[in-house]
């Protein structure tokens, strides 16, 4: 049996544009259900509002995201937490590094660091924190 870990990222009215933005990063599509195709609120100001949505990448890379539930309290709060991903291609991470990047506050540059030989952090657009690096060789391998 496989257990799987995914970051599930709470927003209050922007989560189709965060999905939309980190399916770019990624390179794939989003994939998203609205409170009002699932008949989950009478209020026509949240039919548009994201009740599931996910971003999941061919390699295993997967978010999720949704608009919290009308009258739901929203506090993102400050470093409540990251999402962590790690790779061993260079140029992979590089690619996502670049596509998080646009709009993004720098916290760590992409860039060797003591446990990697490349790892970076940043706070997106959206407020959500990456941290990400590519796994140092194991020692004697290359």
């Amino acid at each position: 049996m496989t257990i799987a870990t995914t970051p599930h990222l709470n927003f209050d009215g922007n989560a189709r544009q965060a999905l939309d933005f980190y399916a770019a990063a990624l390179g794939t599509p989003a994939v998203t259900i609205t409170y009002g195709q699932m008949g989950a609120s009478e209020d026509p100001a949240w039919a548009d509002r994201i009740v599931w949505g996910q971003v999941e990448t061919a390699s295993g890379v997967r978010v999720m995201a949704f608009d919290v539930w009308p009258h739901q309290a929203y506090d993102q709060g400050a470093n409540a937490f990251y999402v962590y991903l790690s790779g061993d291609d260079a140029a992979e991470i590089t690619a996502v590094w670049d596509g998080l990047a646009d709009g993004a506050e720098i916290r760590q540059p992409l860039r060797a660091s003591a446990w990697s030989p490349l790892a970076g952090q940043l706070r997106d657009r959206f407020g959500v924190i990456w941290a990400l690096d590519v796994r140092a060789p194991e020692s004697g391998q290359e």
